[in-house]
């Protein structure tokens, strides 16, 4: 079996619009990342690493036989916070199920930012919490940035998440006061943020992206969707080709 190192790497290119070039160094991760893809089908860190006392999750991962091509997006609430950005104009939604602890959503970051400024304005760009049971603090993680998410926070947390992912990750014991040093730095009232990340509501947000994403067979992160497609990259184009074809079809 692959190492969750190695899992973790699914995308770091930059797919952009087609006027946009890009990088040679993000061209040269990406053909890194892509070897390791190649070994797998279905996607990237799926916490197979995990220790025992954490092998079992809150919801059960979904079958080898669902097809997720065939699958729609669960819908989204209306006051759902997990929107990146504003809504794009052309009807496309480019979603990805992550997890702050894993080091490919992490390699994969630059290159989602890098898209959602190709296509600002364009297309809407979500995050589905997909907290995987054998990164210790993935699940906190993802609890601290839905609950800077109740203060209007939710891109400026994502963002540290993944900007100190190196300095937290992989760690055994809580990483929650760090996590909560980040929320004072953001200027966050921390009553109201103490008081949402004890809330079990602010988990069941969290748990619901997970059985959302398990419903649809993700099984690993990051795992993007365009619309209700799910794309597995293998090229640099991939994702952008998608993104493209979408928008001429909407």
């Amino acid at each position: 079996m692959v190492e969750s190192r190695r899992r973790s790497g699914r995308l770091a290119s930059v797919p952009t619009s087609r006027n946009v070039k890009v990088s040679a160094g993000l061209v040269a991760l990406f053909v890194v990342v892509v070897a390791a893809v190649a070994i797998l089908v279905g996607g990237g860190d799926d916490g197979s690493d995990a220790p025992s006392e954490r092998a079992s999750s809150t919801t059960t991962t979904a079958t080898s036989e669902t097809s997720a091509d065939a699958a729609t997006l669960p819908p989204v609430v209306t006051d759902d916070p997990r929107l990146l950005g504003a809504p794009g104009s052309s009807g496309v939604t480019f979603t990805e199920f992550l997890d702050f602890e894993c080091e490919g959503c992490r390699a994969a970051y630059p290159a989602v930012e890098e898209l959602r400024k190709a296509y600002a304005g364009r297309v809407t760009f979500n995050i589905r919490y997909f907290p995987l049971p054998g990164h210790q603090n993935s699940r906190p993680a993802a609890i601290a940035v839905e609950a800077a998410s109740q203060q209007g926070k939710l891109e400026e947390m994502y963002r540290r998440m993944f900007e100190t992912q190196a300095e937290w990750g992989e760690k055994r014991e809580s990483q929650a006061g760090t996590f909560r040093g980040f929320a004072e730095d953001l200027g966050l009232d921390m009553k109201r943020y103490d008081a949402a990340v004890a809330d079990p509501a602010t988990l069941r947000r969290v748990e619901s992206d997970f059985a959302a994403g398990s419903a649809l067979g993700v099984q690993g992160t990051p795992t993007f969707f365009v619309n209700e497609r799910r794309i597995d990259p293998r090229s640099v184009d991939d994702l952008r080709n998608e993104i493209d074809a979408a928008i001429a079809g909407s």
